[in-house]
C-alpha cells in the first residue's frame, strides 16, 4: 500500500480528520480502478459526508448503476441532489436524467430540464443536448417554468 492509500485508510480507520481533498479522491479513483471497490467506497463516502461534491457524485453514480454497491436509486439521487445542490454541473446533468427517466424519484420533465440548464450553465456539454431534447417533449409553459426555476436557483 503507498503511502497516500495508508493516510487514506488511517483517516478512514481511525476517524481522522481531514478536509476534503483532490488528493484522496484521486486516490479513491485511482482504487476504483484497481478494482479495490470497498476501499473507493470508504474514501468516497468519507469525502461525501464531508460535503465533497465529486464524491458526492461519485457515490451516486455507483448507486445508480450498482457499481460495488447495490443498484438504488433513492441513494443514487440523493447523492446526487447533494452534490447538484452545491453547484456540481455533472452530478445537476445526472440528476436531470433520474428525473427525465423516473428513476428514484417521479418523471418529471420541468425539473429534469432545470437541472439540465444548470449543468449546462456549469459547462457540461452533455446537458446542453439534454435540455434541447427534454424542452422538445414540453409545452412552452412548462419551459418557461422550468427557466425560471433555474434562474432563481442558488447553491446552498
Amino acid at each position: 500500500m503507498n503511502c497516500k492509500a495508508a493516510v487514506a485508510m488511517l483517516v478512514l480507520v481511525c476517524g481522522l480528520s481531514q478536509p476534503a481533498s483532490a488528493g484522496l479522491f484521486e486516490e479513491g479513483s485511482n482504487a476504483w480502478d484497481r478494482g479495490e471497490h470497498t476501499v473507493a467506497i470508504r474514501i468516497f463516502r468519507h469525502l461525501a459526508d464531508q460535503g465533497d461534491p465529486k464524491a458526492q457524485n461519485k457515490l451516486g453514480t455507483m448507486y445508480q448503476h450498482g457499481w460495488g454497491v447495490p443498484q438504488n436509486y433513492l441513494d443514487a439521487v440523493s447523492w446526487f441532489r447533494q452534490a447538484a445542490d452545491r453547484g456540481d454541473a455533472d452530478a445537476q446533468s445526472n440528476l436531470g436524467f433520474m428525473f427525465l427517466y423516473g428513476r428514484g424519484v417521479a418523471r418529471d420533465y420541468v425539473s429534469a430540464h432545470l437541472w439540465f440548464d444548470l449543468a449546462a450553465s456549469g459547462g457540461n456539454r452533455s446537458a446542453v443536448f439534454a435540455r434541447d431534447l427534454v424542452a422538445a417533449k414540453m409545452t412552452p409553459a412548462q419551459v418557461a417554468e422550468a427557466q425560471k426555476r433555474a434562474r432563481a436557483w442558488e447553491p446552498k
